[in-house]
């Protein structure tokens, strides 16, 4: 792993969902099916989801995902099951924090699938390149701040 989206400049989906990898690819990434997506997770649920407890901001390290959790986060959970760990602090991220809280609150799951914003060139780096990726893949809803575009 290396650092990659963090939050900003993300695609992100539904962990819980067994085929968010295959849709994720066939709809805008256009990568090898074995190329994993990372977790980003609230901090304080890293214990809960995760064998090792660290503070990882940067989706630098890969740890093992706890057994009785791998099911229920399918998108994130790589073959060997462990995950690419982003763990989240609302100090450092409350926007991003925000999100997944009430993502959490309406699923019971802390965690997002989060990628980098890119289908096979280098991450989006203006709000133009962002408009341009959305238009030429099948994503299903772009968000810039506080717009909102959807197909």
């Amino acid at each position: 792993m290396a650092p990659g989206a963090l939050g900003g400049r993300s695609i992100l989906a539904d962990p819980r969902r067994s085929d968010a990898k295959e849709l994720l690819n066939s709809k805008i990434k256009r990568r090898e099916s074995f190329r994993p997506f990372a977790p980003s997770i609230l901090k304080e649920y890293v214990p809960e989801y995760f064998e090792v407890t660290d503070v990882v901001p940067f989706m630098e390290k890969v740890f093992p995902i706890r057994q009785e959790k791998r099911a229920e986060i399918p998108a994130v959970t790589h073959a060997d099951g462990t995950g690419g760990l982003q763990s989240v602090d609302s100090l450092v991220s409350p926007r991003y924090y925000h999100l997944i809280e009430t993502f959490r609150r309406k699923t019971g799951v802390p965690i997002l699938l989060n990628t980098s914003f890119n289908e096979n060139e280098p991450i989006v780096n203006s709000p133009e390149e962002a408009l341009e990726c959305f238009l030429r893949t099948s994503m299903d809803m772009l968000v810039l701040e506080n717009c909102v575009i959807t197909r």
